[in-house]
């Protein structure tokens, strides 16, 4: 073999060795395209997966259940949404664990907002306390407008029966329900809610946030991936909360009038939400949740969450929220039982 040959030889060899160090890991993500996925877009976007040797696959959904499914067929590696009845019937079989924070319902932020309908509003249905025996609109049964009902109930003292629950499948069939007079009331978000407020079609009730503060988002993923895969998924946690501390500092640090005030990188932050998301920054900036800068669960709501959908039939009775969760990968989680 010649001197020339060797060479060659040893240069692709070391090359391939050198290729197969440099190269990062890959996760594939499940995301909805949402202000609440905000941490994650910012992650991407300014490089933080990439500082930590990641290469991030996002994947986008239409509503969160699928998300818990496509996690525990191994269709993606990593859900980032909201907490559903069907989420914890899953988890429940040990599908899935929780790993850390998305968004919150949060005093004085405003994400989903109480609505009456004009016709209702005119025939005394001026307070959440008036509720009782009218019609509401929400997404789904075991939706997490359907939990925030629940804790509605539980907090105002009245039976949720005595609400006729409404599930229309989407927030477009909602809105077009209160427009036509079909039901007396609806949980919308504050992108769609604010409009039919301001055009006389609704009046404004309340904010969740302010009624039943409530963990309404999580980070999670498969138990086998946790246990093949920890040291990849402990460097997508930092670079999340990297991405969740951005977002905090850009719109939720509250100013001196006590409400929450844009920071020097808004309109930076809500261009990159606008690329990921399709929507018009304008839309954006109405209705941001509150997310936690250190990815922190309220883990004990976790566990009210498990036993009010299993007090509704809607969870099999032996799902324990605590081996759903492992709060291992972040430290200082709140309300922890």
């Amino acid at each position: 073999m010649s001197k020339v040959y060797r060479a060659l030889v040893l240069a692709v060899l070391l090359g391939g060795v050198a290729g197969n160090a440099c190269a990062a890991d890959k996760l594939a993500v499940g995301v909805l395209k949402l202000v609440s996925s905000g941490p994650v877009y910012l992650a991407q976007d300014k490089g933080y997966f990439k500082a930590e040797d990641l290469d991030i696959e996002l994947k986008f959904f239409e509503a969160a259940q699928p998300v818990s499914v496509a996690v525990v067929s191994g269709d993606i590696d990593v859900g980032i949404t909201g907490l559903t009845g069907g989420f914890y019937n899953l988890a429940g079989k040990g599908g899935l664990k929780i790993i850390a924070a998305q968004s919150r319902e949060e005093p004085g932020y405003h994400l989903i907002a109480y609505l009456a309908a004009k016709h209702a509003f005119e025939t005394g249905l001026h307070s959440l306390a008036d509720l009782p025996g009218h019609s509401v609109a929400m997404t789904q049964t075991g939706s997490t407008f359907h939990y925030s009902l629940g804790l509605l109930a539980e907090k105002l003292r009245f039976d949720l029966s005595r609400l006729k629950l409404v599930p229309l499948q989407s927030i477009p069939n909602m809105v077009s329900a209160m427009k036509g007079g079909q039901v007396d009331a609806a949980l919308i978000p504050a992108t769609a809610a604010l409009p039919l407020v301001e055009s006389g079609d609704a009046k404004l009730l309340g904010w969740v946030g302010d009624e039943t503060p409530w963990q309404l988002g999580a980070v999670f993923t498969a138990p086998k991936t946790i246990a093949d895969r920890r040291a990849v998924l402990e460097r997508f946690i930092r670079a999340y909360r990297k991405g969740a501390q951005d977002f905090y500092d850009s719109f939720l640090r509250k100013g001196p009038d006590g409400q929450p005030a844009d920071g020097p990188a808004a309109p930076e932050n809500l261009a990159i939400f606008a690329k990921y998301t399709g929507q018009p920054i304008a839309q954006l900036k109405i209705g941001i949740p509150y997310i936690d800068p250190e990815g922190r669960l309220l883990v004990r709501d976790i566990y009210r969450q498990v036993a009010w959908y299993q007090s509704q039939g809607l969870v099999d009775k032996g799902v324990e929220a605590k081996n759903i969760l492992d709060l291992s990968f972040v430290a200082g989680h709140l309300d922890v039982p």
